[in-house]
């Protein structure tokens, strides 16, 4: 997870329209969003830092979604990685959901892919904060640190 109050999103789509959409759509709910057009630009800028979310479309140029999804899932086997793309059939999604994938949306349904960015964001940050728990000695202040987490928005 990142250090800052907003999630930071990776999203990797080779249309320029679909980034700017994407981006649009994630800023508005208080999601920083990072765009690369290519998988190559993409592992530059998921060496640099940690993300809270990888978005990935099955089509790029050089190499596809899948095969991406497997790379990242090599080098990172805990931030949660959503497909958002036109592939549609199931055969895509089981590929998808196979190199390692959390959750997929297909294009144009911008409400299930909303629902799903926050949804993943929510478990990853839950479990991340579980896990920070885990280590404190009391439970009585670890159930009290879960329950203020819980009722914080996510959108903070």
């Amino acid at each position: 997870m990142s250090t800052s109050s907003r999630p930071c999103v990776l999203c990797v789509d080779d249309d320029e329209d679909a980034c700017e959409v994407l981006s649009l759509l994630l800023n508005s709910v208080a999601i920083d969003a990072t765009c690369a057009r290519s998988a190559a630009a993409a592992w530059k800028l998921i060496k640099r830092r940690k993300w809270d979310l990888f978005i990935l479309d099955s089509w790029l140029p050089g190499i596809d979604g899948v095969a991406f999804c497997q790379e990242i899932r090599e080098f990172d086997s805990e931030t949660p990685i959503l497909f958002y793309s036109g592939a549609a059939y199931d055969t895509d999604k089981q590929m998808a959901f196979a190199a390692g994938a959390n959750d997929y949306a297909t294009k144009p349904d911008v409400d299930g892919l909303m629902e799903k960015v926050l949804a993943l964001i929510a478990t990853a940050k839950a479990s991340t904060i579980e896990a920070q728990m885990q280590r404190l000695p009391n439970r009585t202040v670890k159930d009290d640190l879960f329950s203020q987490f819980l009722m914080q928005p996510i959108t903070e």
